[in-house]
């Protein structure tokens, strides 16, 4: 069997059998399928999709190219998955608030990919922050905290790991098929009793139109099903940011908000939606507004945030109130009259000019930069008036980023 033969083959159209999938997986990780060669059988994926029997072989295949973490004590083990977006921080509070509510969450994480922000990424903010916990590792700190997020590992989805860098550097990130193969390898791995799935669409999310997250959601829900764990999914709007912070120290700091009882109302309502589902999905609780109250309880208390906090030191970092950021500067309505629209695409290209995003795999983020949204869609507005807040190293980047915004920005008079 030879790896240009299965490309070919997908290249024109055909079914893949299990045992072509499985030999590119398998050749992948060996690398005795180069990388040069499992780029064009990702880019024939997208062109040509896969059925769903495909997608779950392809699920299966990626998470048997590792071990799967095992129950570490007997509450049940719950995850949440969104498929990204601007501003998308609701990670960083759903895990402590859920293990506040004697839930297991073994997060397993990424990092960005294209525009949005890697969860990972953004916990680097604190320094000597660790991702990279092995099995062993992650078992005692869910005994101790019941939330751990970090990425995989050689040892957990390998497959994932490798193409997931792949797929952010040869343009084959907004296929349904591998989208769903990875996120689905990684929770399933995690040896779920419930999975709750934010899809997301609009501008700034990698589905563009709802009936593709639509279809997006069915897929993943389909294959979490089809492997025996509970999964259900949410359909969000991803035309504007989710709360007021892009960026990786900035969504941290929004995140602590939320954790002190405060922040953004869309972002706080978001996160307590998925918790809820999760809560119930785990039987902890039978409706929804028992789950709502219990959960508000515990970000009011104070108890999440000492969670997150002990979470951030137990995996090495330096836990602190507030995040630096670089400096910052406004950026303007150029006009009067209502805001119509954000061009997300180009929003999250202006975090990328100022550093806080990857164009290559070797790209070194700075988390300092970011965004700061000041004003809504459907706001009237005034020519002068702040809509963006820049977070910027140099005058330079800040310059671009300047430019790529009155681009995105849509004011009709």
């Amino acid at each position: 069997m030879l790896a240009s033969a299965i490309i070919a083959n997908k290249r024109d159209g055909q079914k893949l059998s299990r045992a072509e999938i499985e030999f590119m997986i398998d050749g992948f990780v060996s690398a005795a399928v180069p990388d040069y060669q499992m780029s064009a059988w990702a880019m024939a994926v997208l062109c040509r999709g896969m059925d769903t029997r495909e997608i779950s072989d392809l699920t299966e295949c990626m998470l048997n190219s590792g071990i799967r973490l095992q129950p570490a004590t007997d509450r049940p083990r719950v995850d949440k998955h969104s498929t990204g977006g601007l501003g998308d921080k609701t990670s960083l509070v759903l895990a402590p608030l859920l293990a506040c509510c004697d839930l297991d969450v073994p997060m397993l994480s990424g990092r960005g990919l294209g525009i949005t922000g890697g969860t990972l990424d953004k916990l680097e903010a604190f320094s000597g922050y660790r991702c990279d916990l092995n099995a062993t590792e992650i078992d005692q700190q869910l005994k101790s905290l019941g939330c751990v997020i970090t990425g995989t590992t050689p040892e957990i989805t390998p497959a994932d790991r490798k193409l997931y860098s792949l797929r952010d550097v040869t343009a084959t990130v907004p296929s349904i098929a591998l989208i769903t193969a990875s996120i689905m390898s990684k929770k399933l791995a995690e040896s779920l009793d419930a999975l709750v799935l934010d899809v997301k669409f609009g501008s700034g999310a990698f589905m563009r139109d709802r009936v593709d997250a639509e279809q997006l959601a069915e897929s993943l829900v389909s294959t979490g099903n089809q492997m025996h764990v509970p999964t259900q999914a949410i359909i969000s709007d991803m035309n504007q940011p989710l709360g007021r912070m892009v960026g990786n120290a900035c969504e941290v700091n929004e995140s602590l908000d939320i954790l002190r009882g405060a922040g953004p109302k869309e972002t706080r309502d978001l996160t307590l939606h998925l918790c809820a589902s999760l809560l119930v999905a785990s039987g902890k609780v039978t409706r929804t507004q028992d789950a709502l109250d219990l959960l508000v309880a515990k970000l009011d208390s104070g108890q999440a945030l000492r969670r997150f906090q002990q979470m951030v030191e137990h995996q090495s970092g330096k836990f602190v109130d507030y995040l630096p950021l670089a400096n910052e500067s406004v950026f303007a309505s150029p006009t009067n009259g209502r805001l119509m629209q954000f061009d997300g695409q180009l929003i999250g290209q202006a975090v990328i000019e100022l550093g806080g995003g990857r164009r290559k795999l070797s790209d070194r983020i700075d988390h300092q930069v970011g965004l700061e949204m000041l004003a809504r869609l459907g706001d009237t507005v005034s020519a002068g008036q702040p809509l963006i807040r820049i977070f910027a190293r140099t005058n330079a980047t800040r310059a671009v980023a300047e430019q790529l915004l009155l681009s995105a920005v849509s004011i009709a008079h």
